[in-house]
């Protein structure tokens, strides 16, 4: 694990970069379809949302990941539309996630993973240090081009909103499935881009990261 003092002169130089991949990166992960049923009642969830900063480091259950991005920003109507509301419909935001065997887009229409980089970039997504060996690090990216019928002063706020609509949903999932997560914007924006190859007109907003809560973990939160 990378000290949070290391990654920022590492950051500071531009030098903060991802670790191999632990296994073999496929092109491609298909996720089983998601259960739509189940769960703590609305109500029950949001009394339990909470954010955790400390996390097991066992992998999460494809099931569970496919529930996790289902319940982010997946279809949940047959005219395409999400889980979460994008002005315009434009859904300018992607998801990207971090795990060890390397960095996925999430798919929503096809509901599976696509290979962005073949190598582990969780220490990448965030100074923190628990970001390095939490299972799954999510990394929230508006692709503006999408936003083509917003004024270009505008379109960072208007994916701000979507990205924090998609987030709660994270938190609600998370609680209703016993899972701990933290949004973070203490990241580093240009590193997070580079290690994905990401286009001039992709803004890094937000990080998330997602996993099981240690025994141990403290309780309370933001």
């Amino acid at each position: 694990m990378m000290s949070t003092l290391t990654k920022l002169a590492l950051g500071a130089m531009g030098q903060l970069r991802a670790r191999p991949a632990l296994g073999d990166a496929a092109s491609f992960v298909e996720l089983p379809a998601p259960d739509r049923h189940g769960g703590q009642p609305l109500m029950e969830a949001l009394a339990a949302r909470h954010s955790e900063r400390a996390f097991d480091a066992r992998p999460l259950p494809l099931p569970v990941l496919s529930n996790l991005l289902w319940a982010a920003f997946g279809v949940n109507r047959p005219d395409g539309g999400r889980t979460a509301p994008s002005a315009l419909n434009a859904q300018e935001i992607d998801i990207y996630v971090a795990l060890p065997s390397g960095a996925y887009l999430y798919d929503p229409a096809l509901h599976r993973l696509a290979l962005a980089a073949g190598k582990d970039i969780r220490r990448v997504t965030g100074y923190q240090d628990f970001v390095d060996d939490a299972p799954a690090d999510l990394v929230y990216v508006a692709h503006h081009v999408r936003l083509d019928r917003v004024p270009a002063s505008q379109r960072s706020g208007f994916a701000q909103l979507a990205c924090g609509a998609i987030a709660q949903n994270v938190y609600l999932y998370a609680a209703s499935a016993g899972l701990a997560t933290v949004l973070r914007g203490w990241i580093d924006r240009d590193a997070i881009a580079r290690a994905l190859g990401l286009s001039y007109d992709q803004q890094v907003i937000l990080s998330q990261t997602i996993g099981y809560p240690p025994a141990t973990a403290p309780a309370g939160g933001q």
